[in-house]
């Protein structure tokens, strides 16, 4: 049996190629490509990124990936989104300006509060924290994963679901506790980086994987 494929979305802004080491080692066949006609092949889809949202969107405009991953998510087909690749699934950002989301899951991108004083936390957020359970994790990327798990975060931006039955997982990150991970159907997204954190990050790529191998079998 072949592995299952899995289109990782390449406009310019991600960390590709630690998310395809990520796949391989967990049994996916990650394919980085930047054609909006492989993402009707691939029987995932992920979605990665760093930095800005409203350059990110253009991308996508004008490739014509942002409507091939309306149209995949659309079809049921699992689509995942990774730091900045969670942000451009909501409605909106307001990451210098406000710019439209791929209205996947509604709700809005905002800034972490701005903390003063030399024992505040400073934004970005970069490095280690804790993950606690919001929603059920079961049959999701998150599944087996300890309440209060450690994963690597780098933003400076967070979202805001507007239904909160969506929410997986909170972190809190000084006075501000917010979204880590949601899900709505098809669509599942973290604002960490599951393949920068560790033998649990791998886990949620070795949970997809286990998904998609039943689905086939």
């Amino acid at each position: 049996m072949s592995s299952p494929s899995v289109a990782i979305v390449d406009f310019g802004m991600g960390n590709l190629y630690s998310v395809r080491q990520a796949c391989a080692h967990s049994g996916l066949d990650g394919r980085i490509t930047s054609s909006p006609s492989d993402l009707g092949l691939a029987d995932a889809i992920i979605l990665p990124g760093v930095g800005a949202f409203g350059d990110a969107m253009a991308t996508l405009r004008e490739t014509g990936m942002a409507d091939a991953l309306r149209a995949a998510a659309a079809s049921g087909k699992p689509v995942v989104g990774i730091c900045l690749g969670l942000q451009l699934l909501m409605s909106e950002s307001l990451e210098f300006g406000r710019h439209e989301g791929l209205g996947l899951v509604e709700g809005d991108v905002v800034y972490l509060d701005r903390f003063a004083g030399s024992e505040s936390p400073k934004v970005p957020q970069v490095g280690w924290n804790r993950i606690r359970r919001s929603g059920d994790w079961d049959g999701t990327p998150l599944e087996g994963l300890p309440h209060g798990a450690f994963m690597y975060f780098v933003h400076s931006l967070y979202v805001r679901p507007r239904d909160p039955s969506v929410v997986l997982a909170t972190t809190r990150y000084g006075n501000v506790e917010f979204c880590s991970s949601l899900r709505q159907r098809n669509v599942f997204a973290c604002q960490f980086h599951p393949e920068r954190s560790g033998p649990e990050g791998l886990r949620m790529y070795k949970n997809l994987a286990t998904t998609l191998i039943a689905t086939h079998a």
